[in-house]
C-alpha cells in the first residue's frame, strides 16, 4: 500500500476568463479602490436572541454590505449539539473563525480540531483505523478525500447534505462533498505585460521568448501539483514530462509556495506565474494598487477548477452530528463566508456567487475533466514523474 504523500498541500497562511473574448482577464482591475481591505479577517458571526428566543445569525463587518446571503440558512438546518473530532488539513488561519462561529452560535456545541497537512492526517486515519477519534475529515486537497474513499474510511453523506451542492463536485457514490472551489490562474505584472502577451494554452510557455526565467512556480505545493496531476490525465504522462522538462529548461523560477509567487509577479521579480486564483486576490487585498492581474488559458490543465471538501468516517461515533456539520459549511452564511473572508474561494453551492471582481462560476472556461477521474489519480505517481523532470 503507497504511503500517500503530497508533499506540501497545506495552505500558505501569509498568504476566468471573461465570458467575452476581449479583455479575458480584467476582473480584479481597480480591486484595491473596492475597499477589499480588511476583508482578511474581519468576518465575525455572533449569536444572539430575537424576542422569540430563536438564534440569529449575525454577519459583523464583511466589508460586502450589499451582499445578500443565499442558500439555505443556518436557522433552517438542524441544530449542532455536542463535541465533534475535525480532523483539519485547511489551516487554522483559514478556517478557525468559521469553527468558532460555529461554536458560539450553538452553545452546546464544542469542535476539536486537529490541524495539519492532508498527508499527514490521511496517514494519520491509515495507522489509526477503526480506532481513529476523527469524526470529519476536512480538507484542502480533493485527492485526499478520493483515496479515504476508496480505502474504505468514509461512509455515504445523507442526500439532504449531498442536494446542497454543486453536481460533479461530489463523489458520484456520497462519499464527500465540495465546500469550495479554487479556479488554476495565470498572474502577471501589468507594468511589463499586456494580457496578449501570456499565452492562452500551456503548451505555449516554455516556447514564449519573453516568459525565459521570468515566470514561477511553487512545484511541492500541493496545488501546483495538482495541476500536473491534471495535465496528466488529459495529455499523457509522455506529454506532461515533456512539458515540464520544457519549463525547466526555460528557466521557470521554484518558490515555496503559490502566495509568494504572486508575490513575486506584483514586486516585478517575475512578469507572470502559475499560481490559484485567490493568492492574487490576497496581495491586492493587501497592497495598494499593486502592478497584477490574472488571466486563465484557454480550457487546458492550467485553467482547472479544483475543490476543498469534506467527509464523514467510516467509524465516527458521532455520524449524525458529523453530517450535519458538513451539512451547515453548505449554509448560506458558511459560503458567503468562503467567498469573502480570508479565503475568496468560489462557494460550492449554486445561490451564492462568488466575489463581484471574480468571473462567476458559469463563466469560468475549465478543461473537460472528470473530477472523480482525478480524484483516482496516483498523486505519487505525479511526483515521480516531476523529479524524473527536474521539476522538483
Amino acid at each position: 500500500m503507497h504511503e500517500f504523500d503530497d508533499t506540501a498541500d497545506t495552505e500558505s497562511t501569509t498568504d476566468r476568463r471573461s465570458p467575452t473574448n476581449t479583455n479575458r482577464r480584467r476582473y480584479l482591475a481597480g480591486v484595491g479602490a473596492l475597499g477589499l481591505t480588511g476583508l482578511a479577517g474581519c468576518l465575525d458571526w455572533v449569536s444572539g436572541q430575537d424576542d422569540d428566543d430563536d438564534p440569529e445569525y449575525n454577519q459583523i463587518g464583511s466589508g460586502r454590505a450589499d451582499r445578500e446571503l443565499a442558500g439555505t440558512p443556518i436557522a433552517e438546518m438542524p441544530d449542532l449539539e455536542g463535541t465533534l473530532e475535525v480532523y483539519s488539513g485547511r489551516d487554522q488561519f483559514l478556517v478557525g473563525q468559521l469553527f468558532e462561529d460555529l461554536q458560539n452560535y450553538y452553545d452546546d456545541f464544542t469542535i476539536d480540531p486537529r490541524y495539519g497537512s492532508s498527508t499527514d492526517l490521511v496517514n494519520q486515519i491509515r495507522t489509526e483505523e477503526a480506532n481513529t477519534p476523527a469524526d470529519v475529515f476536512f480538507t484542502v486537497n480533493v485527492g485526499a478525500l478520493g483515496l479515504l474513499a476508496g480505502e474504505g474510511y468514509t461512509q455515504a453523506l445523507p442526500d439532504e447534505v449531498l442536494d446542497l451542492g454543486r453536481e460533479g463536485y461530489q463523489d458520484p457514490d456520497g462519499q464527500w462533498i465540495g465546500t469550495s472551489g479554487r479556479a488554476r490562474t495565470v498572474p502577471y505584472n501589468t507594468d511589463e505585460l499586456d494580457e496578449s502577451d501570456v499565452p492562452d494554452s500551456i503548451s505555449e510557455f516554455p516556447e514564449t521568448d519573453a516568459l525565459a526565467d521570468q515566470i514561477g512556480w511553487a512545484p511541492t505545493y500541493g496545488s501546483c501539483q495538482d495541476f500536473v496531476t491534471a495535465m496528466r490525465i488529459m495529455e499523457g504522462d509522455d506529454a506532461t514530462r515533456e512539458w515540464l522538462e520544457a519549463m525547466v529548461d526555460h528557466g521557470v523560477r521554484e518558490y515555496g509556495n503559490e502566495f509568494q509567487v504572486a508575490q513575486a509577479v506584483a514586486d516585478g521579480e517575475l512578469l507572470a506565474g502559475l499560481t490559484n486564483h485567490y493568492y492574487v486576490v490576497r496581495v491586492l487585498d493587501n497592497r495598494n494598487e499593486p502592478p497584477i492581474d490574472m488571466t486563465y488559458t484557454d480550457g487546458d490543465a492550467a485553467s482547472f477548477f479544483n475543490v476543498a471538501g469534506a467527509a464523514v468516517m467510516d467509524d465516527s461515533s458521532n455520524s449524525d452530528l458529523a453530517a450535519n456539520f458538513v451539512r451547515h459549511l453548505l449554509s448560506a452564511e458558511a459560503q458567503d463566508y468562503f467567498a469573502v473572508s480570508r479565503t475568496f474561494e468560489y462557494p460550492m453551492i449554486p445561490e451564492v456567487e462568488p466575489i463581484e471582481e471574480l468571473p462567476s462560476f458559469d463563466d469560468l472556461e475549465t478543461p473537460d475533466l472528470d473530477l472523480q477521474e482525478f480524484t483516482q489519480a496516483d498523486v505519487t505517481e505525479t511526483e515521480e514523474l516531476m523529479r524524473d523532470a527536474g521539476a522538483l
